[in-house]
């Protein structure tokens, strides 16, 4: 039997085997194509760069950190000032109960001296050495504590110190001596706690030549 082609069929076998290799080859450069994972490329990425977000959190936290230690010099500086001066106050409260202590026992002081100037005959020698004994370690006791008597007889008045109950009119003296102390008077670390009362000097020619001196400036 002689065979009969038909052009149109080999045609379209042709077609189809071309369309299968196309798709082969497709198929096989996907295969072929490596995986990035669903990576991205960087350079395709919108917004700020990493190296920016980076140094914005640098920054951040520098400020933050130096807010913290400003926070901290000023909170250090505040508890200073506060215990110098709960210290400050402490001491003086502790200053001022031994001044009111140490007042209170200056009738005491007081007592000990009308007791040894009262009696002067030598009948009373005895009892008188043992008070000046007695009112001496008191006196040393408080003394040890900021007390210190104030010196009167020979001194020239000072207002501050002395209190004049009396101004006696001599010409032995120069005016303003103190010549007799009525009552001691204390200090206590430098704070007068009672002026000494005394008896001063008032003498004429001093006090006439005072007075011509201050005449004499003013003309």
């Amino acid at each position: 039997m002689s065979s009969h082609r038909h052009p149109e069929r080999d045609s379209e076998k042709r077609r189809a085997e071309n369309t299968e290799q196309q798709e082969q080859q497709d198929r096989g450069e996907q295969n072929s194509a490596p995986s990035d994972g669903g990576a991205v490329n960087p350079s395709v990425i919108e917004g700020p760069s990493v190296e920016k977000i980076v140094s914005d959190e640098l920054e951040k936290l520098a400020a933050e950190k130096s807010d913290l230690k400003n926070t901290l010099i000023r909170l250090q500086a505040d508890f200073d000032n506060y215990r110098k001066r709960t210290d400050r106050e402490r001491h003086q409260e502790r200053h001022r109960g031994a001044e009111i202590i140490v007042e209170s026992l200056l009738p005491v002081l007081d007592g000990f001296d009308r007791a040894i100037s009262s009696h002067r005959d030598a009948a009373h020698n005895e009892y008188r050495e043992g008070f000046q004994l007695i009112r001496k370690q008191l006196l040393d006791a408080l003394a040890r504590h900021g007390l210190q008597k104030i010196e009167t007889e020979g001194k020239r008045f000072d207002p501050h110190f002395h209190h004049a109950i009396e101004r006696v009119e001599t010409a032995d003296h120069p005016d303003d001596t103190v010549l007799e102390e009525l009552q001691a008077g204390y200090t206590f670390h430098g704070k007068v706690l009672r002026p000494a009362m005394v008896r001063v000097a008032a003498n004429p020619a001093g006090h006439d030549a005072a007075s011509n001196s201050a005449s004499n400036r003013e003309n």
